[in-house]
Parts: structure tokens; C-alpha cells; sequence
């Protein structure tokens, strides 16, 4: 199958669920970002995205698209080090200012992966996973079912400890590095490589990782400056 054997249909899969992510990450952003708001608000749409058969399906897309990048960027990464020796992600040309996320990809991917498994243990397994467990008849504690869908309720217990909410900014800083050379890199493999566009690519690609981390690192900054104090939860 071309999209599997040639290293262009292999870059062309990176960049799709590469972008299919980044489109996950600032819908999930900008969710997070109403907690600051309005906790209540914010409930109401984890409620809304529940054990319901539309966020299932969702969840379950999501989750492939993350395993398909990852594993085509270990494999992409092993296959440019045997090819090229010093060149370690999938890109055909470097760009000014992004030389060290370029180079460090694997390492940054790993790191980032490191920590999603951590808040999908803190929140996921807490949430959506203690709902579809009760839907599907298992034995729950009654205080983990009754904040299944409070998500104010564990944001708070969590980022409360300021560890966890340094650990979550070093991480949310690691996913910066890595989106803004990973959005160039894959709208270049889509054909916007040319001298024109891509200055502007790398402009657009900074601006909306920039963008995510910020919606998503304003919450533990929050925490550790005292914000989440008199929540009500």
C-alpha cells in the first residue's frame, strides 16, 4: 500500500493525524480554559461528554490517531537516523529558530506521551472511564461515581498541590517545542513548502501552538498564584 510503503505516504499519515491532534488539543483547550469562568459551565460539558455514544466514538478515533503518530514518528524517526545519520524527524528542510524541537522530536514525543498517560490516569480514568464502567455494570465507589462528571471537582484537587501543577506546566512547555515545529513540519508534508508560504506557515504554526499552551498552562499558573482557593466544588 503506498500510504504505508513510501516515505511520502508515510509523512502524509503523520501530518494528517498530527493535525487531526492539534484540532483535538485546541477544542480541548478552549473546554478547559471556561473552568476559569465558570466551573459550573465547565460540568455541563463534561457532563455533555460523558459515556455518551457520540464522545465513545470520539474517544475512540482520538485514541487511534495518537497511537498511529506516535508509532509512524518512532518509526520515521529510526528510519531518517539510518538514512541520514543526523536528521531526526520527518521534514525535508530545517527551519530558522526551530533547530533544536527539529532535532529533538523523539525526545520531546516521549516526554509528551509521558505526561498524557498521567492526566489520562488523573482525568480520563476519573471521568468518561468510572462512567462507561457504571454504564456497563461494575461495582463503583459512590464518592468516584458522584464526580464522574465534575471536573471542577478534580482540576481542583489536583492542581491544588502545586506539584502536580509544575509538573504540568514543564510538560505543557514541552508540548509547545514539539507543536510548534510539528505544525509546520506537517503543513510542509501537505505541499505548503514553498518560499512563500512557508514563512507564513511557521507565523500560523507558532501562533496557535502559542495559543493551546496558553489556554491550557493559564490553569495551573492560576492554581499556584491562589486562584482555585474559594472554588466551590
Amino acid at each position: 500500500m503506498w500510504l504505508m510503503d513510501s516515505s511520502i505516504g508515510r509523512k502524509l499519515i503523520m501530518s494528517i493525524t498530527g493535525v487531526f491532534l492539534v484540532l483535538f488539543l485546541l477544542f480541548h483547550g478552549i473546554m478547559n480554559f471556561v473552568v476559569l469562568f465558570s466551573q459550573d459551565a465547565y460540568n455541563a460539558i463534561c457532563e455533555f461528554l460523558g459515556a455518551n455514544w457520540y464522545a465513545l466514538v470520539g474517544t475512540k478515533v482520538l485514541a487511534a490517531g495518537f497511537v498511529v503518530h506516535i508509532v509512524y514518528a518512532i518509526y520515521l524517526t529510526f528510519q531518517n537516523q539510518k538514512a541520514r545519520g543526523t536528521v531526526k524527524y520527518a521534514v525535508t528542510k530545517k527551519q530558522k529558530g526551530v533547530e533544536w524541537a527539529s532535532q529533538n522530536m523523539l525526545v520531546l514525543g516521549i516526554i509528551v506521551l509521558g505526561f498524557m498517560l498521567l492526566h489520562l490516569y488523573q482525568f480520563w480514568a476519573k471521568m468518561q472511564l468510572i462512567e462507561i464502567s457504571h454504564k456497563l455494570g461494575g461495582h463503583i465507589e459512590e464518592e468516584l461515581l458522584a464526580n464522574a462528571a465534575n471536573g471542577a471537582y478534580w482540576i481542583k484537587y489536583y492542581f491544588s498541590r502545586h506539584f502536580y501543577a509544575v509538573l504540568y506546566i514543564v510538560w505543557l512547555v514541552a508540548l509547545w517545542a514539539h507543536l510548534t515545529h510539528g505544525v509546520w513540519s506537517a503543513l510542509q508534508s501537505l505541499g505548503l513548502n514553498n518560499d512563500t508560504w512557508m514563512p507564513r506557515v511557521k507565523i500560523i504554526s507558532n501562533i496557535i501552538a502559542t495559543l493551546i499552551i496558553l489556554m491550557f498552562i493559564s490553569i495551573p499558573v492560576y492554581f499556584l498564584i491562589g486562584g482555585g482557593t474559594n472554588w466551590i466544588v
